[in-house]
């Protein structure tokens, strides 16, 4: 007989999908057996998102949704949040993690559609395409050769060695390109690509520079006017990576002056909420300039990946209390062990609680037949596999031990 997978009833648990997220995503769920799932086509504002969460258990968003600390405090049934994308800086971390609310996201899904798009417009870049598009379509005849390349021999500098920068290393290299990388980590080379210790080094010997780094305080505005100055004469920037890392003043001016021979921009420091509602950036209406609406990794490929990537990862959460690949809720794996009722428990990471959770079991008599921790700086993560016939007991006394934030009941 199969084991029940969870103690809540299945059709009262609600899953929001915002933002149009795959259909996938909504299968996945519905074929779990969680009837009550709701997609949305926009995302919601943070007034919206409040009335709506209040009897969410799962959430699933994209990267318009921002999840604040105001949406969390009313999210009282919420137990994860999925990020159907690569980043969760939409997301207030800090509080989610102290609310207990586990967060995930999908970092590997889109890379290959990233990568091939930033390969894609390098070559439109270096054979001006831009430029000969807009004269062929106001009805001028634009044939020549002048500040036209080929890609094979040139260089590209990748400005962060992760998933996606190393990925696009590799097609470049198979594309007959030099590859040459700056990473604030000694990062393991792929193919012949060579890492440079100073990113003004990177800068002055790329013909070709592309941006895969996060958002973080440390990368704000990182490419800046003084940073521009580095740039190889007449070279091609690529922005895939996040809006805030380029001060785009400064990159029109190194474009306006020709010190950037082209660029290609897929994301901006203030994004429209919704399709088909205004959006400004001082690179419009520039020559050689191709300006993408954050669709790097929206691809049919991608998103459908994403989709079973992120839906996957929150339902072994809800299920088996397996929490590998939360921003938030310390990553546990956890085998199942048959003939127990398994409990979850989230609590604040201070000294003693560990041995508090065995004292209230061990004065009820109740065996522990297998316990997992693991804690992060803000709180721990108990995945407990009690005796059957104690479990209401025990889950009962968990509830009660001090600096408890969540306690569940998996089956």
């Amino acid at each position: 007989m199969e084991q029940k997978l969870t103690s809540y009833p299945k059709e009262k648990i609600n899953v929001l999908l915002l933002e149009n997220i795959s259909d996938a995503a909504v299968e996945e769920f519905k074929q779990a057996g969680y009837i009550n799932t709701r997609r949305l086509s926009g995302a919601l504002g943070e007034e919206q998102l409040i009335n709506e969460i209040k009897d969410v258990h799962l959430l699933g968003i994209r990267s318009k949704t921002q999840v604040t600390a105001n949406v969390l405090a009313a999210a009282k049934k919420l137990q994860a949040i999925g990020c159907f994308c690569i980043g969760t800086n939409q997301v207030d971390l800090k509080t989610a993690c102290t609310n207990g609310v586990a967060v995930f996201n999908a970092p590997y899904s889109n890379t290959r559609s990233v990568a091939e798009l930033v390969i894609g417009l390098s070559i439109m870049l270096i054979r001006r395409i831009p430029d000969k598009n807009k004269a062929a379509h106001e009805g001028s005849w634009k044939k020549e050769a002048t500040g036209s390349y080929e890609l094979r021999g040139k260089t590209i500098g990748i400005v962060g060695y992760g998933n996606i920068g190393s990925q696009v290393s590799v097609l470049a290299e198979a594309m007959g390109m030099n590859v040459r990388y700056y990473d604030v980590e000694t990062k393991l080379p792929l193919g012949n690509a060579v890492q440079i210790k100073k990113l003004e080094d990177l800068f002055a010997e790329s013909d070709i520079i592309s941006l895969h780094v996060p958002s973080t305080p440390v990368t704000t505005n990182m490419i800046n006017q003084q940073t521009l100055q580095h740039v190889k004469p007449g070279a091609i920037f690529i922005n895939y990576a996040r809006g805030e890392v380029v001060d785009l003043d400064a990159l029109k001016d190194a474009l306006e002056k020709g010190q950037l021979s082209g660029a290609a921009i897929d994301v901006f420091p203030v994004e429209p909420e919704k399709n088909g509602a205004a959006f400004s950036t001082p690179l419009q209406n520039l020559s050689n300039v191709i300006l993408t609406p954050h669709i790097g990794g929206s691809t049919e490929e991608a998103q459908h990946n994403i989709g079973l990537d992120v839906s996957s990862k929150m339902l072994n959460y809800l299920e088996k209390g397996a929490s590998f690949g939360s921003h938030t809720v310390p990553a546990i794996s956890v085998p199942a062990i048959e003939h127990t009722h398994r409990i979850l428990h989230i609590h604040q990471n201070v000294p003693g609680v560990l041995s508090e959770i065995n004292t209230a079991l061990s004065a009820k008599k109740i065996n522990i037949l297998g316990q997992y921790l693991k804690t992060n700086d803000k709180i721990g993560y108990v995945v407990l596999d009690v005796d059957t016939a104690l479990s209401q007991e025990a889950f009962a006394a968990l509830k009660d031990v001090k600096h408890t934030i969540k306690t569940r009941m998996l089956y």
